[in-house]
């Protein structure tokens, strides 16, 4: 991986060079900072640059064998450790037992997060027997036999931890001994979204590097020109823009915006519907609204459990942002230009007098569904609350 295929983080990118430049490679380094800003990215990339023989000032080769090894993080010396769950099949599993799958991850993915990981990995295998990923104790003992191995060439052996906050105590305690003992010519390269969960004398003994937040042009660029996507998906300035002001930061979280865009403009229009439904019942006593509300209510019930769920966490969201509207500060609200037109006139009717009171009802609906209670009738009850708050 290049640093130039990287979004953003130019000035972590020159230090990550400066360091390599100026002979100062601290054998130990904690990549931290919010998930979906490259981190990862950023760890393979400074390993790449090591270890390329013919690299420039700003970037490795991409050329080279070592190069083209690294492109498909297959280089003999780069390993990787990260979390794991147990399996049917497998007797106590190691980190590569899915090291192709990680790979695959990575290559196609780019930007990923626990929750993707663990979505792949349950749709790769039969049956997952833990909720929570982990790297168990025995993955010590192979990070430390992968790193006494004699180097496949000149230079560094690397080890990237992924999430090492997911070590399980013993693992922690073990790796703690080897980063106060490391193999000769060996980097430790551990990229964490959460380094206040890991063990202060591990901290202590690591070299911490933060990867700051990506700004929202950055963001917004790597969408319209499909950097960083899945298969080279793009779009519009307009649409990057308003995605990237919704991302807080992240590119992940810009491109799974992105990827519901479709989603989100069904859950507009169900929450466009009701609340004119509510108005038109409560200030015209347009009681044939009622008839549409049963209708929506029917139409909402019909939506898989995780479906009515995701629809009503879209309402309470568009009530806040709605609010928000109101104080005329357009940097604080995160809207899409649909969702901004609809809350030009709608925004008024959210106000200090029932935003409490709408937030309570959606979230009361909420529980009720997630207790397999009627849709139907939650839904109903629902649309009639909404006509005495909006009136």
């Amino acid at each position: 991986m290049l640093f130039k295929e990287i979004i953003g983080q130019e000035a972590v990118k020159q230090r990550l060079r400066e360091s390599v430049r100026e002979g100062r490679v601290p054998h130990a380094q904690l990549f931290s900072g919010p998930s979906g800003v490259g981190k990862l990215q950023l760890a393979i990339a400074y390993a790449q640059y090591l270890a390329c023989p013919n690299r420039t000032d700003e970037d490795s080769c991409g050329e080279c064998p070592t190069c083209k090894r690294f492109a498909q993080l297959q280089h003999p010396d780069l390993h990787f450790a990260f979390p794991i769950t147990t399996a049917d099949g497998l007797d106590k599993p190691v980190c590569d037992d899915f090291l192709p799958l990680f790979r695959r991850m990575v290559l196609e993915r780019h930007y990923f997060d626990i929750e993707e990981w663990h979505a792949l990995l349950n749709a790769e295998m039969k049956k997952v027997e833990t909720k929570q990923l982990v790297i168990y104790e025995r993955e010590s003992g192979e990070i430390l036999r992968k790193l006494s191995l004699m180097s496949f060439a000149e230079g560094y052996k690397t080890m990237i931890i992924w999430l090492p906050e997911r070590m399980n105590e013993t693992c922690a305690n073990k790796l703690l001994k080897i980063l106060e003992e490391p193999p000769e010519q060996t980097l430790f390269l551990l990229v964490s979204d959460e380094p206040q969960r890991l063990l202060s004398t591990i901290l202590s003994r690591t070299q911490q590097l933060a990867v700051p937040r990506l700004s929202e042009q950055e963001i917004a660029a790597a969408l319209h020109e499909g950097k960083g996507t899945i298969n080279g998906a793009q779009w519009t300035a307009e649409e990057a823009v308003d995605f990237a002001h919704m991302a807080n930061g992240s590119f992940l979280r810009a491109r799974k915006v992105a990827a519901n865009d479709a989603v989100n403009e069904t859950y507009l229009e169900l929450f466009q519907r009701v609340m004119r439904y509510a108005w038109s019942v409560g200030h015209k006593q347009d009681y044939d609204a009622l008839t549409g509300m049963r209708e929506w209510a029917a139409e909402v019930s019909k939506l898989g459990r995780d479906e009515r769920t995701a629809f009503l966490n879209y309402c309470m969201n568009q009530v806040r942002e709605n609010y928000i509207t109101n104080f005329g500060k357009p940097e604080m609200v995160y809207q899409t230009q649909g969702e901004r037109q609809f809350s030009r006139r709608f925004a008024p009717f959210i106000n200090d007098r029932n935003v409490q009171g709408l937030l309570d009802q959606f979230s009361l609906a909420q529980r009720q569904v997630e207790q397999n209670g009627n849709a139907n009738i939650i839904f109903f009850d629902l649309a009639l609350q909404l006509i005495v708050l909006i009136k």
